[in-house]
């Protein structure tokens, strides 16, 4: 009887060959045979089609590999599980292939994915060893004899569809074959005792920021994958700058399945990746034709997951459709709130998303001793049109949107306390699921105040959270949708006044107050006159009106005491010693609001105002020449911030620390924290001179001090600031890190002489003054600073001056 066998050769790749095996029992050592003759598989009995041949290289998984040998070492019996397409079956082969010379009698595949049922798994098993099987014994026993004193590895290969079949015959056989050890592959764990789990993760992807630098992008897996197999099609294909952006989102979109990858890759041969990125909406219909020699369900990404959707219960499809609101992670609490309801209780949501996780249709990401979830893409994808089908999308987004609003809302309520950095860390986790939930609600007929609602509750999140752009862009959008006056407008409004306010859109932000004002009549509603209060007090002083900010912050503190709003009251109390601080009123005052903000925040054991608190009172330190309670204070507040992460007073802090510097002709240092203040600016998406003219003249006092030490001419190291995050920012501050060493600067946007006038701008110089410092005329300072202004894309002097106040000053 003539049989189909494969052989792994060289680096993994499987040649085929035609092999006679006898109708008798043979002793089927594939090394005795040949030295190329590595591993066999057959068709056999039951089993359509032969043993597929990987042909191409095999890419990445280094660290899969290794642990997959080490697991095989230590146990006789492991499953590698992972998504459909994650490249299970590719890896089996390659632990196979590198693992073969431990087995004495070979190393042997059986492919299950055509086998319907387990009542031929035996026998499948017998025919791809190579068994005779002439006999009318059962074919179990048959197998236990074979496999009694044999030393090999069986790779059973798809065993996701008959787990209860598989898991029965390895716990007869393995304890009668002691040499017999068993690599499997499954989207689900087999559940037998002993059983070693190897999850297999998708390939590494880059994010967005990796997009600029086009020549490191294939040091991740999923581009290398792509590369590869994309000049199989197109032999020139290369990452360049201009499809870097594309490549990134390619893989981003695809999870890193290489499955996924493999079948865009084979569409590269007649679109551009960028092409393919714009289709990728429809990727089910454009994930096709992949090769012809793979199974079915591995020729298209839609086979590919109707071949999972299958093997799901009716509890478990339901609860797939329902995720899909979650654009992001999630939490358990989360997926029971918003999944649980109908046909599928909310007590029932565990256990039937433990076992999507078990199937691999769901992500587990631990990290603060909890676990969160998420689908991949493509999984989501699918199980989207099934919640559509169902007529269920309206009723779970609403859920959803309902969900995120009671957890914001809590947010707030419970703000003034101990676990504000935790509910700070929280929220960002879950911040692709408000935006969704906002994205519905403004986008949906009779939803719109509720989304008003959720962008106001929102305010911490994107004020302390760091979301600046983002809740603007979501305040005025839910604004235009809830126009009609009520209290949900209310709220949005002066909440997109304090946003405006930070980034530095005053006359936006005098425009929102004037209206929550006017609505605060019309309603008429009392609770929106503390915040006007307050953030009418922000505005004055933004503006430089001290006196007239020191007067409605008072107001505000008594309105937030009056009605138990302590976490507010804090807030309006640290500004207000901000406005004392440059006042007339005098710096003592100041530190007497200071310090009676601390015993409060002390009282309720809250960090967030105490933060603000101390970065204040270090300010007045510094003015009354106090350098070392300054700097202490300075330090302390950015120790609470490495709980915070608040990007906010986290410059503040830094800027602080580099007043303190130059005051002390440290200008190197000074330098150095100016650079990383900016860093944090920059990433925030403002910059100091939304602070006022005060806090804005300090800061270009000390770049003053940093240029007149340096030099005339300036350069900006843009470089250098890239290097910087947030945490990296705060590490340079405290001591904890050296500044990274600054590469050469790149050319200035502006001329030589461009650049003397935007350092002579930044000392408070009028255009005749600059005149008479360079020996030109005003009117050609004049033209100098359009132009100026031209290429920066500014427009007041105030902004070249934080340009320079804000940016490493190097000769």
């Amino acid at each position: 009887m003539t049989r189909t066998h494969t052989r792994l050769c060289g680096l993994g790749h499987i040649c085929w060959c035609m092999h006679f095996q006898w109708a008798h029992p043979v002793r089927h050592n594939p090394e005795e045979r040949t030295g190329k003759h590595r591993m066999s598989s057959s068709t056999t009995a039951g089993v359509n089609g032969g043993a597929r041949a990987p042909m191409t290289s095999f890419v990445g998984r280094r660290r899969e590999l290794a642990d997959a040998k080490a697991a095989l070492a230590e146990s006789r019996l492991v499953t590698l599980t992972g998504p459909g397409g994650v490249g299970k079956t590719r890896l089996s082969l390659e632990v196979a292939e590198k693992s073969r010379r431990a087995f004495r009698h070979g190393v042997w595949r059986v492919e299950l994915a055509t086998l319907e049922d387990g009542g031929g798994l035996a026998s499948t098993v017998l025919s791809a060893l190579a068994v005779p099987d002439q006999s009318n014994r059962p074919a179990r026993d048959k197998l236990a004899d074979h496999l009694g004193a044999r030393q090999l590895l069986i790779v059973l290969d798809n065993c996701e569809h008959l787990l209860q079949p598989v898991a029965d015959l390895l716990a007869s056989l393995l304890p009668e074959a002691p040499g017999v050890r068993v690599l499997a592959t499954s989207r689900e764990p087999l559940g037998i005792g002993g059983e070693r789990i190897c999850l297999l993760p998708p390939l590494s992807t880059p994010s967005i920021e990796d997009a600029r630098n086009p020549q490191g992008l294939e040091q991740f897996e999923a581009v290398r994958l792509l590369v590869d197999r994309a000049r199989s099609v197109d032999p020139g294909f290369a990452v360049t700058a201009e499809n870097s952006a594309s490549v990134v989102q390619l893989c981003h979109r695809l999870d890193g399945i290489p499955l996924a990858i493999e079948l865009a890759a084979s569409r590269l041969r007649s679109l551009t990746v960028t092409q393919f990125v714009q289709r990728l909406d429809k990727r089910f219909q454009l994930l096709t034709g992949g090769d012809r020699t793979a199974l079915p369900r591995q020729q298209t990404l839609r086979a590919l997951i109707d071949w999972s959707y299958d093997l799901c219960t009716e509890a478990e499809k339901l609860l797939w459709a329902r995720l899909t609101v979650f654009p992001g992670s999630f939490s358990l609490e989360a997926a029971e709130e918003v999944c649980g309801f109908d046909e599928l209780k909310q007590e029932d949501v565990l256990d039937v998303l433990d076992r999507l996780v078990a199937k691999s249709l769901l992500i587990t990401e631990r990290g603060r001793e909890k676990t969160r979830y998420r689908q991949l893409m493509t999984v989501r994808e699918y199980g989207a049109e099934l919640l559509a089908k169902a007529g269920q999308h309206a009723a779970v987004k609403q859920r959803h949107r309902d969900h995120y609003l009671h957890r914001a809302a809590s947010m707030v309520s419970a703000w003034c306390g101990p676990h504000q950095a935790m509910a700070l860390a929280d929220m960002r986790e879950d911040h692709p699921n408000v935006l969704s939930a906002l994205e519905w609600s403004t986008s949906t007929p009779g939803e719109y105040y509720a989304g008003a609602e959720l962008a106001s509750m929102l305010r911490y999140h994107w004020i302390a959270g760091g979301f600046l752009s983002d809740g603007r862009r979501w305040l005025d959008r839910a604004l235009l949708q809830a126009h009609e006056p009520a209290p949900e407008r209310g709220a949005a409004l002066w909440v997109a006044a304090w946003v405006a306010l930070i980034q530095g859109d005053r006359n936006a932000a005098a425009a929102y107050l004037d209206e929550c004002r006017q609505l605060s009549v019309e309603l008429p509603d009392p609770s929106l006159q503390a915040p006007i209060a307050h953030w009418s007090g922000l505005h004055q002083m933004f503006s430089g009106n001290l006196s007239s900010a020191i007067e409605l912050f008072q107001h505000a503190v008594h309105l937030h005491t009056r009605t138990g709003d302590t976490g507010s009251a804090l807030a309006a109390l640290y500004m207000l010693a901000t406005a004392q601080t440059y006042s007339s009123t005098g710096i003592e005052e100041a530190l007497d609001t200071c310090r009676h903000a601390m015993t409060l925040s002390n009282d309720h054991g809250e960090r967030w105002s105490r933060a603000y608190t101390l970065w204040i009172s270090g300010v007045c330190y510094w003015k009354q020449g106090d350098t070392e309670s300054a700097r202490q204070a300075a330090l302390q507040a950015l120790e609470l911030q490495k709980d915070f992460k608040d990007s906010i007073c986290t410059a503040l802090s830094i800027e602080l620390l580099s007043w303190i510097a130059a005051s002390a002709d440290e200008v190197k240092k000074a330098e150095e924290l100016a650079l990383a203040a900016s860093t944090v600016w920059k990433e925030l998406g403002t910059t100091v001179a939304a602070f006022g003219p005060h806090i804005q003249g300090d800061s270009q006092l000390t770049a003053t001090r940093i240029a007149d030490a340096v030099g005339s001419t300036i350069a900006i190291a843009e470089e250098g600031t890239k290097q910087l995050t947030k945490d990296a920012a705060i590490d340079l501050a405290l001591g904890r890190a050296e500044a990274p060493a600054s590469p050469d600067a790149p050319a200035s946007p502006l001329t030589k002489r461009e650049q003397e006038i935007a350092l002579l701008i930044a000392k408070g110089l009028s255009n005749r003054a600059i005149g008479d410092s360079l020996v030109i005329s005003p009117r050609t300072v004049g033209g100098h600073v359009e132009s100026i202004l031209a290429k920066l894309g500014f427009t007041s002097r105030t902004q070249v001056a934080s340009w320079v106040a804000s940016r490493a000053v190097s000769a």
